[in-house]
C-alpha cells in the first residue's frame, strides 16, 4: 500500500512537471528521429500529401527534398512551430551563410540584424516568440549556441559541459566524433566508457526532471524501467554503446551538435547543405505549419493525406490529454467532408492510420537487411 502510494505520488508530480515544462518552453531544438531510413520507406514522390509532427523541423525540410505535393507540420506545441517558420524563413531569405551560421554553428554575430529581416516571413505567434528568445543565436551568451536552449538543450548543456571539462573525456569523445572506420570508434569507446558513468551521471539519469526535459513521457519511461535489464540506465549505456561502437559515427550529426554546440559542414541535416539550399528555397511554400493536434487539423482540414509522420504522439496524448485523440464519429450527413481522412469518416481514422503504420513497420522489417544503421538513440 505504501509503495504503490509513492508510486502515484512520483507518478503525479512528474506528469504535473512535465505539463508544466511542456506548455511553457521549447522542447526539442533539433530533430532526434533519424530522417534517411524513413525517406526509404516513404517513398514520397509528386502526388505525396504528407501530415507530420512538427518537431523541431529538421525532418519537415529533409522530406522537401523529395518533392511532395504538400507538406502540413502540426504541432500543439507553438514554439515548435515557431522553429520551423524560422528556419523557412531564412531559406526564403535566400542567404545560404547566414542560415548555417545560425541553425549549423548556432550562433551568428548580427541575429539581431538577421531576424529582423526574416521577421515579417513569421506568424503573430512566432514573432511572439522569437522576440523575446532570438538571444539563443548570441555567440557571447553563457550557453554559446543556440542548441543548448531550450528545455533538451538544457540537458546537453549540463551533460557536455560535466563531460568537456575532463581533457581526458573530451579529447577521446572529439576523437571518436571523427573517427572513420567502427574499429577505431570501438578502441575509442573502450578507453571513454568508464569515464562516462560516475555517480552524477548515474544520478541525473534517474531523475524524472531529466526525463521531462528531454520530452520523454512516462509510459514509454514506465516500459523501458520494468522491462529493460538495468532499467532506464542499462538502457541508455546499451544504447549509447551500440551508436558509438557499431555505427559509422563521423555523418552522425545528432551526436555532434549536442556534445559540441555545432555542426559542421559535413556532419549536418540535409538542410544545412549547400547542395540543397536552391531546392529547398524553390519548394519552401509547400509547407504549412499548424497549431493543433492531429486531431483538431484533420477537422479543420479535410482531404486525403498520402503519408502521416506521427512519431511518439500516442504516447504523449494518451497520457497527458487523452481527449486530443479522441475522434467523434459526424453528427449530420453535411460534416461528413471535414472527416474525410485517409478516404473515409474521422470514426475510422485511427483504425486506418494503424494500418498504415503497420504496413510500414512491415516495409521496415523487410528491408533491415539492406537499411544502413539508425545514427540516433532511441
Amino acid at each position: 500500500m505504501v509503495k504503490q502510494f509513492k508510486r502515484k505520488i512520483s507518478h503525479g508530480a512528474h506528469d504535473l512537471l512535465f505539463k508544466t515544462v511542456h506548455s511553457r518552453s521549447l522542447i526539442y531544438n533539433t530533430s532526434w528521429e533519424d530522417p534517411r531510413i524513413d525517406r526509404q520507406l516513404l517513398d514520397l514522390d509528386e502526388h505525396s500529401r504528407v501530415v507530420m509532427l512538427t518537431s523541431a523541423g529538421c525532418n519537415t525540410l529533409d522530406y522537401l527534398l523529395d518533392g511532395p505535393c504538400e507538406i502540413h507540420a502540426v504541432d500543439v506545441n507553438p514554439r515548435q512551430n515557431a522553429l520551423l517558420q524560422l528556419k523557412l524563413a531564412l531559406i526564403e531569405r535566400g542567404d545560404y551563410d547566414d542560415l548555417f551560421a545560425m541553425f549549423g554553428r548556432g550562433a551568428h554575430p548580427d541575429y539581431r540584424q538577421i531576424y529582423q529581416q526574416a521577421r515579417p516571413l513569421l506568424s503573430r505567434q512566432s514573432t511572439d516568440f522569437w522576440d523575446s528568445k532570438i538571444h539563443y543565436f548570441d555567440a557571447n551568451s553563457n550557453k554559446k549556441s543556440f542548441y543548448y536552449y531550450g528545455t533538451s538543450g538544457l540537458f546537453a548543456w549540463m551533460m557536455s559541459r560535466y563531460l568537456m571539462k575532463n581533457p581526458q573525456i573530451r579529447s577521446e569523445l572529439l576523437n571518436l566524433l571523427d573517427a572513420q572506420s567502427l574499429v577505431e570508434q570501438q578502441a575509442i569507446y573502450e578507453r571513454v566508457e568508464p569515464l562516462l558513468w560516475g555517480p552524477f551521471v548515474s544520478w541525473l539519469i534517474r531523475q524524472p526532471f531529466t526525463m521531462s526535459l528531454l520530452g520523454v513521457p512516462r509510459p514509454q519511461i514506465r516500459l523501458i524501467t520494468e522491462q529493460y535489464p538495468g532499467g532506464i540506465l542499462g538502457y541508455l549505456g546499451d544504447k549509447i554503446k551500440h551508436v558509438c561502437t557499431s555505427v559509422l559515427i563521423h555523418d552522425n550529426y545528432f551526436w555532434r551538435v549536442y556534445l559540441t554546440g555545432s555542426y559542421t559542414e559535413s556532419c549536418c541535416p540535409n538542410y544545412l547543405k549547400q547542395e540543397n539550399f536552391a531546392h529547398l528555397r524553390h519548394s519552401a511554400n509547400r509547407v504549412t505549419v499548424h497549431n493543433a493536434t492531429v486531431t483538431n487539423f484533420l477537422k479543420d482540414n479535410p482531404g486525403k493525406y498520402s503519408h502521416f509522420i506521427l512519431l511518439d504522439h500516442q504516447d504523449w496524448l494518451a497520457q497527458h490529454d487523452p481527449v486530443a485523440l479522441a475522434v467523434d464519429p459526424p453528427q449530420q450527413p453535411a460534416r461528413q467532408q471535414n472527416s474525410d481522412a485517409l478516404g473515409g469518416n474521422a470514426s475510422g481514422f485511427h483504425s486506418r492510420v494503424c494500418q498504415s503504420i503497420a504496413t510500414i513497420f512491415s516495409r521496415a522489417y523487410q528491408s533491415l537487411a539492406s537499411a544502413r544503421p539508425c545514427r540516433n538513440l532511441w
